[in-house]
Order: structure tokens, then sequence, then C-alpha cells
């Protein structure tokens, strides 16, 4: 029986899959705000990252593409866009998220009072057909739409919340305000989906753009859900961060 080789064969790539690999590196260190002054001459990524000219060529080509970066023969290669981080660490509302980024409002798009679909209902632990309140709000970060966020609340907490103005506070805010507790804990899940016709023009990217989709079932300190968001956001300026421990 022959013996196991001990050197591993080193795997054969493709150019197109070394300049994923480059442009994966590139995009995650220009979102952690590397190259403030701009990305480095294709020379000196091709020596940094052992590859071709050609290979950063076709890197550089995708992130161009993406619009995060720009470039020119006499400016170089410059970040043309960076994302915000969202973290994932803590219970916070998007006011309290980006408050080092700018100024968050709220464009309140509708308010009512509905029959909770069933999963909402069985979420929030409400009897079938109860009705809740429905708050739909488009998120600005200044001037930019960064987020369409459709959130249902347990009838006595969003019948008091919605006597605030929503324009300017977050929801969470309001929430421990009118409840007289704090929040305890949220579910979440997050996924990747395509910008329907609807979101795409309300939140100012092309039809099929990705967005993060984000579903998040919040509840008071005595474990009480009584907030369920849906949330889209633009996959092309958040970035979500947050850290892991292994028990």
């Amino acid at each position: 029986m022959a013996a196991d080789n001990p050197h591993p064969t080193p795997i054969r790539r493709t150019r197109a899959d070394q300049a994923r690999v480059v442009a994966d590196v590139l995009r995650h260190h220009i979102h952690a705000g590397g190259y403030p002054d701009g990305l480095p001459s294709e020379t000196d990524l091709a020596t940094e990252f052992s590859v071709s000219r050609n290979t950063v060529r076709e890197a550089l080509a995708v992130l161009k593409a993406e619009g995060l970066i720009d470039r020119g023969t006499k400016v170089g290669t410059h970040v043309a866009v960076r994302k915000y981080d969202h973290g994932l660490d803590a219970l916070v509302g998007l006011k309290e998220t980006f408050k080092d980024y700018g100024e968050v409002r709220n464009e309140v798009r509708a308010v009512l009072r509905m029959a909770a679909p069933p999963t909402v209902a069985r979420k929030l632990e409400l009897e079938p057909g109860t009705r809740v309140v429905y708050i739909e709000r488009l998120r600005y970060l200044g001037d930019l739409p960064l987020s369409l966020d459709l959130t249902y609340l347990a009838p006595d907490i969003g019948d008091l919340v919605v006597e605030h103005p929503l324009e300017t506070n977050d929801v969470f805010a309001l929430i421990e305000q009118v409840s007289g507790q704090r929040l305890g804990s949220a579910s979440l899940a997050l996924e990747a989906i395509s910008a329907d016709p609807h979101s795409a023009a309300t939140l100012q990217v092309p039809d099929g753009a990705a967005l993060l989709m984000l579903e998040r079932l919040t509840s008071l300190g005595d474990g009480r859900p009584v907030d369920l968001e849906y949330i889209r956001m633009r996959g092309d300026r958040i970035t979500m961060r947050g850290n892991l421990f292994r028990n």
C-alpha cells in the first residue's frame, strides 16, 4: 500500500479564480476603512497577492463594476463609495446604530391597525385575527435611502407608540418609553434577496439589486414579544458586522 503523500497537490486556479480572491480581500479591506489615500499600484498589488498584473486588473474591474472604486490614468485607483457598518452584537435601533455617520430620519409611509396575518400573530403570541399596529417607514441617512422597514407591534404597545413622532424617533426607544420596560432580546434571520421593482424604486437602486432582508422579533425584558420587523436594507451601502465567541 502506497504511503500517503505528505505534500498536498497545489490547487491550479484560473486567472478568474485568482482575481475573485484578490477582489474579495480588497473589497473587505475597503469596507473596513482601508485605502483612505487610494489603492496601491497594480504592480504593488500583484506583488502583495503573488499574482500577475492582469489578474489584478480583472479584480479591480470587478470592484469598479460594483461601483466600489474609481480608476483613472492620471489619478490612480480610489475608493468611490464606502459602506456603513451595522452591528449584530447589540439590540439598538437604526438611529443609535448610525449616530456617528449622520442624521437618521424617517419617511412614514403608513400607520394603520390591521388584523395580524397568521404568521405575525403566532410570532407575537397573539390570538389569530388580533388587530396589531402596522408601521411602514423609509429610513434615510442624510439624503440617502438606506432601508425600508415594515413593523408589526403588539396592540397595547403600538397604540401608545404611534402617539409620538415617528419621523425622528426609533421605535425601540419609544417601546421602552411607553412600556416602562427595557427591551430584552431579539431573534433574527438575515438573507440576501433581489430588489423587486417597488423596493428598487423606493430605495433608489436598480431592479434586481442585492438587498439584505432582516427579520427581527424583539421582546421586552420579561420575555414578551412585542415587535416584529421585516427590514430591506441596501446591500451596496450596509455591511453587517458582529463578533462570535466559541463556547
